[in-house]
């Protein structure tokens, strides 16, 4: 392969080994409204729709009281999809099958734009997906999409959706640090959630990353403390230099780099010049995340670690393109607060 259209170890990479990552963060203006469509198969769509068929498609008392449905957890939704009465579930049911609609339709429109002509699978990833009733949301746009005759396999992410994009990482790190180490750090930065990972790359059994493991994990949820932007980078630092000292402490070969997925659009300064609206703070250039994080960051062995980042759908999905080998073509959907979404080519 020409080395030169390796770019892994670059803010954004586009081309791995065998792989090509065509595109991310596809925005389709909203025809029916001032946003974008990806936002009618979101989480938060999802919940509007539940509102909706709480006022009025309930039979009797609300299943869920006065409590809104942005605030219910999953659990408390599945409770009632499976445990509660028939007219309590019903509810739920109406809400699941127009978003299903939603989620269908998009994803016929997605396969309309030239960047995701010709894809053949779709990995569906998010916190969504871990639910009964997103499961079931899911099979249920299967069975639209299968009526409409469009021929596109929609697969869940079978990787915890909180683990997904760390171990995304595992395929982006460059081979002279694979060679030289065991584990590398990867952070995966949402508008509630900062994760953090010590990650197992597996590289030397398995190079396209399918071999990744988790050692260990930090978890902040920022959006219940509404940080500023300081206070969220040096809480990130803090939280990655205790993951450099264990790993020191167990004598873990540890590579100098970190990977930082984060939603939005990646220059290749590393720079994010869009769609960082949900992160504590103002994160969208000209402020240079990958400089103001490594004056944070100790040294690994001596080298001060070389921060990179990519878009959180790309990640999410690099984690688990071996699934994806016998597609030519193929792409990944995030349901989280908007959609977030990627597409490859295998070479």
């Amino acid at each position: 392969m020409d080395k030169r259209s390796d770019t892994r170890g670059e803010h954004g990479a586009a081309s791995l080994p065998g792989l090509s990552i065509d595109g991310y963060g596809l925005a389709i203006p909203d025809p029916e409204g001032d946003g974008f469509l990806g936002d009618r198969a979101s989480q938060t769509a999802f919940r509007a729709l539940l509102d909706e068929a709480r006022d009025k498609h309930r039979i009797g008392k609300d299943p869920f009281g006065d409590t809104p449905s942005s605030e219910l957890s999953k659990k408390d939704i599945d409770r009632v999809l499976l445990g509660g009465p028939a007219a309590a579930a019903h509810v739920v049911h109406v809400a699941i099958e127009s978003y299903a609609a939603r989620l269908a339709h998009v994803v016929r429109v997605f396969l309309e734009q030239e960047e995701w002509r010709d894809v053949e699978a779709i990995l569906m990833g998010g916190g969504m997906s871990t639910s009964e009733f997103g499961r079931l949301g899911l099979r249920r746009a299967r069975r639209v999409l299968r009526d409409a005759g469009i021929e596109v396999k929609l697969k869940r992410l079978k990787a915890d959706p909180d683990d997904a994009a760390l171990l995304g990482w595992a395929s982006l790190l460059p081979d002279d640090l694979a060679e030289s180490s065991d584990a590398l750090l990867a952070v995966d930065i949402g508008g509630t959630n900062l994760r953090c990972g010590l990650v197992a790359h597996g590289l030397a059994k398995n190079d396209d990353g399918s071999g990744a493991s988790m050692l260990e994990r930090m978890h902040w949820r920022h959006a219940d403390d509404e940080p500023s932007r300081r206070e969220a980078i040096d809480r990130l630092a803090g939280m990655l230099n205790g993951l450099i000292a264990q790993a020191r402490t167990l004598r873990i070969p540890l590579a100098p780099f970190v990977g930082i997925a984060v939603p939005g659009l990646i220059e290749s300064d590393g720079r994010i010049s869009m769609g960082a609206q949900n992160l504590p703070g103002d994160w969208e250039a000209p402020f240079d995340l990958p400089d103001t994080l490594a004056q944070r960051l100790d040294a690994i062995e001596g080298t001060p670690p070389r921060v990179v980042l990519h878009n959180d759908a790309v990640a999410q999905g690099l984690g688990e393109r071996h699934r994806m080998r016998k597609a030519k073509r193929w792409g990944v959907m995030t349901i989280g607060t908007g959609l977030g979404n990627a597409c490859y080519t295998n070479r």
